[in-house]
């Protein structure tokens, strides 16, 4: 596999969505047939051959790069949904952003107890997000065999509040840091 600097693709937005954060804008990865397929590669690669059953990815910009990592992986795909976007009964959690408060969902059917789920998210900031997610999966009685990301923000706390609710055995995997 070739090498490429997925960084030079990243265009930080500074002051968005509030005054203070540096939005980290994965758009032109996206919109690069070879930077997105060495990112997935990339972000895929430890899980590859392991025990996943499902992928669950965040709303929205989880849902592009966990799509195509559960069809690589040849699992099925849950979307954790912003409150209100999913048409049957739901398995909730509320989580605390840096710029807002808000609940996440999934269908109460959609992970089978027991299920080893692999979560995805495009950055790891703060932490509470996924947090959220996986509390909100363990509710639904899943196994959490790992987190993959395409952005760790080490500067900020979001790796140590994943540790206070995942064992340290818990893969977090990511491909760039910050």
């Amino acid at each position: 596999m070739f090498r490429m600097d997925l960084k030079s693709f990243i265009i930080d937005v500074p002051n968005f969505p509030s005054q203070g954060v540096v939005f980290r804008d994965i758009t032109p990865i996206l919109s690069n047939p070879e930077a997105f397929e060495f990112a997935l590669s990339g972000i895929a690669g430890p899980f590859v051959g392991k025990e996943i059953d499902v992928v669950a990815a965040i709303e929205s910009r989880g849902f592009i790069l966990g799509a195509p990592l559960a069809s690589r992986l040849g699992v099925g795909f849950v979307p954790i949904r912003k409150k209100g976007k999913l048409p049957r009964s739901v398995i909730s959690e509320p989580l605390v952003k840096e710029y807002g408060d808000d609940v996440i969902e999934i269908h109460q059917d959609a992970i089978a107890p027991g299920s080893r789920v692999l979560i995805v998210d495009d950055v790891l900031a703060t932490g509470g997000t996924l947090e959220s997610a996986v509390k909100m999966l363990k509710k639904a009685g899943a196994e959490i065999a790992g987190i993959a990301l395409l952005i760790n923000l080490s500067y900020l706390p979001g790796k140590d509040k994943l540790l206070k609710v995942l064992p340290a055995t818990i893969p977090i995997h990511y491909i760039l840091e910050y």
